[in-house]
Order: structure tokens, then sequence, then C-alpha cells
């Protein structure tokens, strides 16, 4: 079984943290997302992976190889340009022998997908599209489909009285390769406003797979944030690196953690981290490799990128703080806040409300305080 990642965005609304990583390899508890979509596609018995790749290509290559140390065949194709979500597998559909996986590459889901194989081949479908109920269906494109789950209709972003289900597309299909005769080659083309609706048009059978599974879409702050949290407090199924050191407290190497500090999990400390006097850490929480974090800080809900340093006595509170960033001391990062790679922020700065800051950022003493 074969399966394509579209991992072709820039990540513009999660930045300033996908400035220089592209979104699929942001981490996920020190690990970059796409290894974990590599390795749960190995173990829902998927044996070749084409990640469909048109920003950063290199990082991937760097990163995943030729993905033998995920017991896959990888393949990194490089779009020339922006060729959209059927475009991108349009690019690449000589790769593709028989009904394939497409999943997007910003998409966190636990879904079950042989389980969904099976219905795709019981219903003999052309194409079909994972579903997740949402409590706010007007701002989403909602599926429609008939008794027979086969489906009708999409309704983008419905007025709540036009609303007929609460069924939206959850970025993962099942694709059999003969419909992108229907796709036009190098052009930009979308699934969602091209493809499926011309297979309405010609009545090819395609088919809606409603699913109870976690679902969201890590690429906004907030959602970033909490899908951490959701990880660590068990609402998704997730295996992440790392010994149990203290009740829901994970080590992924070597710490020093000073015997006054409290911490309260779940909390993930990555290797070589440093936690000084005093400090109070609270989970759901994510410190990357080598953190260090100074006497009498206070962490609650606080995600850290590797090399990350707080200095005395700085809150973070709900907030992320890229790589090799520095915070100086009795500064205030919260609701929010998201600090991008390598910024110096001077002591006694305060960053609320879902400020960002671009990596390289520096600040002086009290430059931002409300």
């Amino acid at each position: 079984m074969k399966a394509v990642i579209l991992v072709g965005g820039l990540g513009t609304r999660l930045r300033p943290l996908t400035c220089n990583t592209p979104k699929p390899m942001i981490p996920l508890l020190n690990q970059p997302f796409i290894e974990w979509m590599l390795q749960r596609l190995h173990d829902e018995g998927v044996s070749e992976v084409i990640l469909a790749v048109q920003y950063l290509a290199d990082r991937f290559r760097t990163t995943l190889g030729d993905g033998s140390q995920f017991n896959l065949k990888l393949h990194i194709v490089e779009e020339p340009e922006p060729r959209g979500t059927a475009g991108a597998v349009k690019n690449i559909e000589q790769l593709l022998d028989g009904p394939t996986f497409v999943l997007n590459g910003d998409v966190m889901t636990d879904l079950n997908l042989q389980e969904m194989l099976a219905f795709h081949h019981d219903k003999r479908s052309k194409v079909t599209i994972a579903l997740t109920a949402v409590d706010d269906p007007t701002q989403f494109g909602l599926v429609e489909m008939n008794g027979d789950q086969r489906v009708q209709r999409f309704l983008e972003k419905p007025r709540m009285e036009e609303v007929t289900t609460n069924l939206i597309n959850a970025g993962t299909y099942i694709i059999e390769p003969e419909v992108f005769r229907y796709v036009p080659p190098n052009q930009f083309y979308m699934f969602e406003r091209g493809l499926f609706p011309v297979l309405l048009q010609t009545g090819d059978p395609m088919y809606g797979f409603p699913s109870r599974a976690y679902w969201t879409d890590i690429g906004k702050p907030q959602t970033y944030i909490d899908v951490h949290h959701d990880i660590l407090i068990g609402k998704v199924r997730y295996g992440f690196r790392g010994t149990q050191i203290a009740d829901r407290v994970w080590s992924e190497g070597e710490v020093t953690i000073h015997p006054s500090a409290q911490i309260v999990g779940p909390v993930v400390l990555g290797a070589g981290s440093m936690i000084g006097r005093g400090c109070r850490i609270i989970g759901p929480t994510v410190l990357g490799p080598r953190c260090q974090i100074g006497a009498d800080c206070n962490l609650e809900g606080g995600i850290l990128w590797e090399g990350s340093q707080l200095g005395e006595g700085v809150t973070l509170r709900h907030s992320v703080v890229g790589r090799n960033s520095s915070i100086g001391a009795n500064s205030l990062i919260a609701e929010g806040a998201i600090i991008g790679d390598e910024c110096i922020l001077g002591p006694e700065n305060r960053l609320e409300r879902g400020i960002r800051l671009w990596p390289g950022t520096l600040l002086g003493e009290r430059a931002i305080s409300f």
C-alpha cells in the first residue's frame, strides 16, 4: 500500500515557527511531526510513501533520508511551483499503481486507516473521504451523504440555517489513480474545489467515511499548543520517546533538576535540560533538548524548543518559545505568545495575547510591557 503526504504549504498561519522549519517538521513532543506520520503509516500497513514537497525540500531530505529508518520506501518529490492538493498528486501519479492514501501534512489524527480501506473496497469507491464532526459547522466545508454514505454535495461555510450536517472533510483520502484523468497536468488544482465536484458531475462513486477518531489541524498557533496538551493528557494515541522518572514526568535523556524544583506532570524533559532552584513546572509542558530554566521560573502549559533559555524568575504560560531563544529575567510570556527561533529578550519584558516575534528579534530591557 502506498501513501502520499501533501507537505507543500508555506505554513503561513503558524509563522514565526515555520520561518525556518517546514510545518510538517515542527516538533511535537520533541519529535518532528512528519516522523510520527511516517511511523503511523508503517504501523497501518503502508510500505511506500511519497512526500509532495514545495517549501524547504532539503530539510525533508536531510532529516528523513530514504525512509529506511521507518521501514518504508520514501520518495521526496519537489514541485516546480505550487500545484494545489490535487495538482501535487497529479505531479507524481506515475508512482501510483493502486488505491492510495492521500493525507494532508498538517492534520493530527489517529484514524484507523485499515478500517477506512476496508470500507473503500466494500463500497467499490473511487474516492473515499474521511469525515469528522465539528461543533460549529459554519466555519468549515460540509460533506453531505445519502443513507449509503455516498457523497451527494459539498457545502462551503454555510449559514446556520443552511446546515444539514456537522461532518467535514478531515483531510485523509483513499483515491484510485484513474480519477486523476480529470486533473489537468502542470496546473494548480484542488481536491476540494476541483476534482471532488467534478466527480459528483461524472457520477464516479465517492463515499464519506465518518469517524470519531481524534482530529485537529496543527497549522495554527493555538491548535499547535492544544495538541501537545491533548497528547500529554491521553486524549490522542501518540507514542513518544522518554523514560518516566516521576508521576507523569518523562525524560528523554540525562537531565539536571535542582532538588527544590517542583514538577507536576504531565511534563516531558528533553535530553540535556537543566532546571534551576525553586522552579515550578506544571504540565502539560514540554522542554526541548538542552533547555535551561533559571531559578524561580514558573512554567505552565508551555512549549520550549531545543536550546531555549529562561532567565531567573521568568513566567511562561500557554506559549511557545522557538529554538535557541533567550528570555531575560523576570519576563512574562503568556496567553498564546509565540517567540521565534534565536530571539533575545532583555529582562522584564511582558508578551501576552498572542503576540508573535519573528526569528532573530532582539528586545532590550522592558521593551514591551503593559
